[in-house]
């Protein structure tokens, strides 16, 4: 897996966004980060830490904690593990122009499921197109399934939350704690901050 088509769509001397892959904080375990991101349309990416690059999907609505609720993901570009903990603002006229801030982010473990080996590899899991993970976030805790919907590379996913101690279907985090755990700003103040810097 490489970055290779996140760098090819930026121009680093305009934005931000971090150009080289870079350590996240020397977790043992691999990581997960979810940014809400003001683009052309409000959403979530959801990212997972797997074999040395964030894999990468756009989920239109964020994740649900309600395990009814089968929430849709369009696979993106892999990117670099630094972007974990990005946070800023795209300028206009950059791929993904718009403010980012890191919603959720934590380690990850692959849950092994009744056809996978004893451990798991998150990749071979990926390519067979359905992974389960539990999440230990500062929003986001439990298991979660991602099943790809169709065989296609291309195809799209869907975020389900499994029935565990940490689902909750009166629960909505995306609208109540819209606020960052790198920064505890919101979008609004993370916008705000680049235009006083400018």
């Amino acid at each position: 897996m490489s970055a290779s088509r996140y760098r090819e769509k930026r121009d680093f001397s305009r934005t931000p966004e971090p150009a080289e892959d870079g350590a996240t904080g020397g977790s043992e375990r691999p990581i997960f980060v979810i940014q809400q991101h003001d683009a052309t349309r409000l959403h979530f990416d959801f990212r997972l830490e797997v074999e040395g690059v964030l894999k990468s999907w756009a989920l239109p609505k964020g994740p649900s904690t309600d395990p009814r609720e089968k929430r849709l993901m369009t696979p993106t570009e892999d990117h670099p593990l630094a972007y974990a903990d990005f946070e800023g603002v795209i300028p206009e006229g950059e791929y993904g122009a718009g403010t980012v801030l890191v919603w959720d982010q934590g380690p990850y473990e692959v849950i092994a499921g009744d056809d996978e080996e004893a451990t798991p590899d998150a990749a071979a899991a990926l390519r067979r197109g359905k992974l389960t993970v539990r999440l230990f976030g500062e929003k986001l805790e439990g298991g979660w399934a991602l099943v790809r919907m169709g065989d296609a590379p291309d195809a799209d996913w869907l975020l389900i939350k499994m029935r565990d101690d940490a689902a909750d279907a009166r629960r909505n985090p995306v609208s109540t704690e819209p606020r960052s755990v790198l920064s505890g700003r919101t979008l609004d103040e993370i916008r705000a901050a680049a235009d006083d810097a400018s």
